[in-house]
């Protein structure tokens, strides 16, 4: 058994990998630099895990989703796996604290946005760990050709220029052609190396229903489809209405948006993995590191930006290997509102500046100041503030961000935090010394491990409800600790930030030039008019269609699909009337015995006698008094 089967077995429980996944790991344990694509759910993760915990040293993963990362950190603890994560939000001290665990505190894994890269504690401390890999998922983010490009991904060349001699492996689950090239190109690999699995996913029927009552169709297909599902939907506020609609039929739903609170979000998330829940009602904001393999439908009530997105998330269906169905609902205004995207997306050059100095104004920093600074950033309050269109604000916002000077992060959610500022001998004197805060703090003490070295999430309700007090009192007595100097607090806030990658400028030197702008402009024009040829063909298998855009040539046609199912009845029906008309050509002489007609028939024994059958049905044909058939 290799050493990687063995930490497979350990940690995973696994005694086989899946396919590719050893071929990457061997190809970075080479010490190569490396790009793995593997459609979504084929085990991407394991292929830097498996082999860092192999290696000595630390791996460094860098990735944009804060929530799966999340998500991977506690997994890999809960494995007793040593993990940390940093990302836009946490304070200074919290950065550190973790970069000296990394240091001091045999870390295996370093998580991190892309965003915090560049920061100056986070190089300075860098060059100290040992790092022995250094991992990027959703690689096609550093991609200007790909679907989800975002400048912050341009830094990583500062890793390989300060960890030379350490590989990278970069993993995707969708890119094209011009997208593989380009990966390998910004990271800087040595040389070509790329392992595909194809994206072919022969149990996965695609279909596209051209249909105007969608709620209507939609009911019928999950009455038919009993198992999981998931349907995605545009806009929250029709997230909401299709899931009571769902209700109000008797199909168990909920609803799923950025927009939810965590512990909602985590529970119904919950409810559905397990069952209790038959339909996930959702934005694109559902999927991310889902880990469901017997999803049965994913439907589609409209029609994606980029078949990049469509295919990530219509391949969440069927990772069990059974039979499973994507559905795209289109009817005739989609593609107008579709085509809309391309202005929504792209703002006038004059609204994105307005946007940029309206930020600057509403966050109160002046022209040449505010350089890697990080602020909340309340969108909704931002635009009836300055009278912006939302789509409009936060697209020019993005825009922005591709030209390199601002980031703006997910609307993140950020626990309550605490962390002991003083040693344990102080703390004894300050208790013995206040009275009133000695049962509160030993209430923390006994419920959370790790206050004096870490900053540790705490569960504010939680507390309340075993100490049998109100909310806003625990918050007092924290805020009262904070100030004495005894604790670091941070409380609990949901919010996005804006990160200042530049100071502010005048305007007059806000540039936007056509890799940022106009090319985008026109790619992402290609992109919605790709989506509009798949949804609108009725001339190419739906499976090749997909495959032979990620640039899988020759592909074959899945016989499963609504075009191949239309074409084998289109030959069926041709089939049938060549018969009939034999049929009726051989009887117009004669009558025939069943067995003459066989005889005489160029076409096979079990069609033939399927249209005699149907032709006596519906009383085209007849039987004579000596048993032989005659035309009606």
């Amino acid at each position: 058994m290799s050493i990687y089967h063995e930490v497979l077995k350990k940690y995973w429980g696994y005694d086989e990998f899946r396919p590719l996944q050893e071929d990457i790991i061997h190809s970075v344990a080479k010490g190569c630099d490396t790009l793995g694509l593997m459609p979504t759910g084929g085990g991407k993760s394991l292929t830097f895990q498996v082999p860092t915990l192999a290696m000595d040293g630390l791996c460094i993963v860098v990735s944009p989703l804060v929530a799966l990362m999340k998500d991977q950190v506690f997994n890999l603890k809960e494995k007793g796996i040593k993990a940390e994560l940093i990302y836009s939000g946490l304070t200074r001290d919290e950065i550190e604290v973790i970069l000296n665990k990394c240091l001091y505190g045999n870390n295996k894994f370093l998580y991190i946005s892309p965003e915090r890269i560049s920061t100056a504690i986070f190089q300075e401390k860098l060059l100290s760990m040992k790092v022995c890999l250094i991992a990027i998922d959703e690689s096609h983010c550093i991609s200007q050709w790909g679907y989800d490009f975002r400048p912050s991904y341009l830094k990583i060349i500062h890793l390989r220029e300060l960890l030379t001699e350490v590989p990278v492996l970069a993993l995707t689950a969708t890119a094209t052609p011009e997208v593989v090239d380009d990966i390998q190109d910004r990271l800087g690999f040595a040389k070509k190396n790329v392992f595909r699995k194809s994206f072919e996913r022969s149990n996965l029927s695609y279909l596209v229903r051209h249909i105007e009552d969608k709620n209507r169709y939609l009911l019928k297909i999950l009455r038919k489809q009993k198992g999981s599902s998931v349907v995605y939907a545009r806009s929250r506020k029709k997230c909401k209405e299709i899931a009571e609609f769902l209700k109000l039929n008797q199909i168990k739903a909920e609803f799923y948006h950025a927009g939810l609170d965590n512990a909602l979000k985590d529970m119904r998330q919950e409810r559905w993995r397990e069952g209790k829940v038959q339909v996930m009602v959702a934005t694109n904001a559902f999927g991310m590191g889902i880990d469901k393999s017997d999803v049965r439908t994913v439907v589609h009530l409209d029609l994606p930006d980029t078949l990049e997105a469509y295919f990530q998330e219509a391949g969440r269906a069927g990772r069990d290997g059974k039979r499973a169905y994507a559905v795209m609902l289109y009817s005739n205004p989609d593609k107008v509102q579709l085509l809309k995207r391309i202005k929504t997306s792209y703002p006038e050059i004059d609204t994105i500046k307005r946007v940029y100095q309206a930020v600057g104004n509403f966050l109160q920093i002046a022209e040449g100041a505010g350089k890697d600074a990080v602020f909340d950033f309340n969108l909704a309050l931002f635009c009836q503030k300055f009278k912006f269109n939302v789509l409009h604000a936060y697209n020019s916002l993005k825009i922005l961000q591709r030209a390199g000077y601002l980031e703006i992060t997910d609307d993140l959610e950020h626990s309550t935090k605490l962390h002991f500022a003083i040693n344990r001998d102080d703390l004894y004197r300050y208790q013995l010394e206040n009275k009133q805060q000695d049962d509160f703090i030993k209430l923390l003490l006994r419920t959370y491990t790790g206050l004096f070295t870490d900053y540790v999430p705490v569960n504010l309700d939680s507390l309340a409800y075993r100490k049998k007090i109100e909310v806003k009192i625990l918050i007092d007595n924290l805020k009262d600790l904070s100030q004495h100097g005894i604790i670091k607090y941070i409380p609990k806030k949901k919010t996005p930030f804006i990160i200042y990658t530049q100071e502010r400028l005048p305007l007059q030197y806000l540039k936007f030039t056509k890799e940022v702008y106009q090319n985008r402009k026109e790619k992402f024009e290609e992109k919605i008019n790709s989506v509009l040829s798949y949804a609108e063909s009725t001339a190419t298998c739906r499976s090749k269609s997909l495959l032979e855009y990620f640039g899988q040539l020759n592909a074959p046609v899945c016989g499963e699909c609504d075009v191949c199912k239309e074409k084998d009845d289109d030959i069926e029906n041709k089939m049938f009337q060549l018969i009939q008309l034999e049929i009726k050509q051989t009887l117009a002489k004669d009558e025939s015995s069943v067995y003459e007609l066989v005889e005489a028939s160029q076409y096979p024994e079990k069609k033939l006698l399927e249209v005699i059958r149907i032709m006596m049905d519906n009383d085209e044909l007849e039987t004579s008094q000596d048993d032989k058939i005659r035309l009606a």
